[in-house]
């Protein structure tokens, strides 16, 4: 199967038949008819019932059109900015993120890039920070924001950058019994279930909070594991339990969640930038400037 098959198949739809798509197509009915018959047998199914005048879509050619259109749509999409990037019309940016950076550094350095580079077109992959250096090796990103506990990985080809130290805050329940106080000490995780996030084999932040609180003789009740943080928010909100977070997840969230810093112990994370040793890009050094510009307020 191929675009050229899809095309002219979309084409008899949209135009009512072999004849007018010919005329639309500029090719000859016969290579049309080719075309399609060739699609079907390697589909296995007619795709129109020639028994009717006009022809007709079959039940395999009614599920199989809308499907072979989007395709097409998205192969002329992908040609023309693949087309524009080679020319030097558009240029593009891939950036991975963790879901955390969303509530604080990640939207104003888009905001700002975007200002300053309006031809650009800029791709959001959300990735786990262990994830991001073999993403950047393969060429799925240019750059990534990553977020640590305590030590910065030490990767032969990967350029790490600390962008600014995001200190470890509680995440309680509104209603909770301490949530009115202005901080709270680990001990809190003695009597209130532990949400542990995110829920990956290879992700070490969920470990490592965990191990930071035994080692200040706290034991957690991990009673729930979540896939992301905003779950893990909603099941602190639920009253299921509290967390740890970085102090900038605290700017613009919920309501329903009272944060409140550490008062027996100071738990950092940093927030990194991630490239390619070698990287050369204008695009990338542009972004880590705007990155490197913006100051995070503390939480209140």
């Amino acid at each position: 199967m191929n675009i050229k098959q899809l095309k002219y198949f979309c084409e008899v739809v949209d135009a009512g038949g072999v004849n007018a798509a010919s005329v639309n197509l500029f090719v000859a009915p016969t290579a049309i008819s080719m075309q399609i018959s060739q699609l079907e047998g390697e589909l296995s199914g007619k795709l129109f019932d020639r028994s009717t005048r006009p022809m007709e879509l079959t039940p395999l050619g009614t599920f199989f059109y809308p499907k072979a259109k989007e395709l097409i749509n998205n192969a002329n999409a992908l040609y023309r900015e693949a087309k524009d990037i080679a020319g030097g019309q558009h240029g593009w940016l891939s950036i991975g993120f963790i879901r955390s950076t969303l509530f604080s550094i990640l939207p104003e350095a888009i905001r700002i890039f975007k200002d300053g580079h309006p031809q650009v077109k800029i791709e959001l992959v959300e990735a786990l920070s262990e994830h991001q250096p073999e993403l950047l090796r393969k060429g799925l990103i240019h750059i990534g924001i990553s977020r640590f506990i305590n030590k910065t990985p030490s990767i032969a080809d990967v350029r790490y950058e600390t962008l600014f130290v995001d200190p470890l805050i509680v995440a309680l329940p509104i209603n909770h019994p301490l949530s009115k106080s202005k901080g709270v000490s680990t001990s809190i995780f003695l009597d209130t279930p532990f949400i542990a996030f995110p829920k990956d084999p290879q992700s070490t932040f969920a470990k490592t909070s965990v191990q930071l609180l035994m080692e200040q003789d706290v034991l957690p009740n991990v009673l729930y594991e979540a896939t992301e943080i905003n779950t893990a928010l909603g099941l602190v909100a639920a009253g299921l339990g509290a967390t740890l977070v970085g102090q900038s997840v605290a700017q613009h969230n919920r309501p329903d969640i009272k944060f409140l810093p550490l008062t027996d112990v100071k738990l950092d994370t940093a927030i990194l930038s991630v490239t390619k040793d070698n990287e050369m890009n204008p695009l990338v050094d542009d972004f880590l400037t705007i990155l490197r510009s913006i100051e995070i307020s503390p939480a209140r």
